[in-house]
């Protein structure tokens, strides 16, 4: 807990989390579809990030489906008072894993209601709506229909903050119009930085903003300058760039995955380093 304390806190809605969360992602099995390798190893995983410290964990429905929705409530439930578990809809499997739009008011409000279940809860602390224009990628395109079937569910008191997800600028924009959007989680890390500008201004607004794949995603992220970096630091490349991340902006929340305990803490003792100036720099320049 102490090593997390490091990373410092910031706000998703009226909730406080520390900056350096967990994502449950890779509890499903290959490609994010069906059940886990290990379903030991999931329940440890998680387990072992709670009494860490860890405070914010996010995951979604779609992740299996339904399987680390699952593997959360058995591991964690009942859910430790601080914990803040934010979870998306938007997005549906099909048959063979493909990733694709659940845009319309009845899907909206089916997702949602899987995750209640899944979950075990009464209410779902942070939902995040994923735009699905595109689904490598975000893409303009109203969000308006979709996001007022979510406000109406907010209204309900099924779900407490709204967030967007996969989203340009712009959507950011119509979003903030609607409701009181209290992060943004975007694909973003050390080599694909086209958010720096909204980053910047969902900071000054106060808005956390979440990148998924920190550390590259299914393409680990791969750079002379962060092996030689992280070879002059004693740590791991993985290590340098999350903690490159936490210094990048203070509204920056990780939420790195993992599926297994010893890489989980290896994930945890970045928020302790310390990168020096020209280390920075070096990475900056990346």
């Amino acid at each position: 807990m102490k090593s997390l304390a490091k990373a410092g806190t910031f706000e998703i809605g009226r909730r406080t989390v520390k900056r350096l969360g967990y994502g449950a992602m890779q509890l499903a099995g290959p490609g994010v579809f069906g059940p886990p390798k290990d379903h030991a190893a999931a329940l440890a995983v998680l387990r072992e990030a709670v009494a860490s410290g860890v405070d914010h964990i996010d995951t979604s429905d779609i992740y299996g489906p339904h399987v680390t929705n699952r593997i959360l409530r058995e591991a964690l439930h009942p859910y430790p008072k601080d914990l803040v578990i934010a979870t998306k809809v938007g997005a549906k499997r099909g048959p063979r894993g493909s990733w694709e739009p659940a845009f319309s008011a009845e899907e909206i409000t089916s997702a949602v209601h899987d995750n209640l279940r899944n979950l075990g809860v009464d209410v779902l602390e942070v939902v995040n709506l994923r735009a699905m224009f595109d689904a490598q990628g975000p893409a303009e395109g109203s969000i308006e229909a979709p996001l007022s079937t979510l406000v109406k569910l907010q209204r309900e008191g099924k779900v407490r903050h709204i967030g967007l997800s996969n989203v340009t600028a712009k959507q950011v924009e119509e979003g903030r119009s609607m409701a009181e959007i209290v992060c943004v989680q975007n694909h973003y890390n050390l080599a694909h930085r086209s958010d720096d500008a909204l980053i910047d201004r969902l900071a000054a607004a106060g808005i956390a903003y979440v990148p998924f794949f920190p550390l590259g995603g299914f393409s680990p992220l791969q750079s002379t300058s962060l092996t030689a970096v992280a070879e002059k630091l004693g740590v791991t490349p993985m290590q340098v760039a999350l903690a490159w991340l936490l210094r990048r902006s203070p509204n920056i929340l990780l939420i790195p995955g993992t599926s297994r305990v010893e890489h989980l803490r290896e994930n945890l003792a970045s928020a302790e380093l310390e990168l020096p100036a020209d280390a920075l720099g070096e990475l900056d320049r990346m």
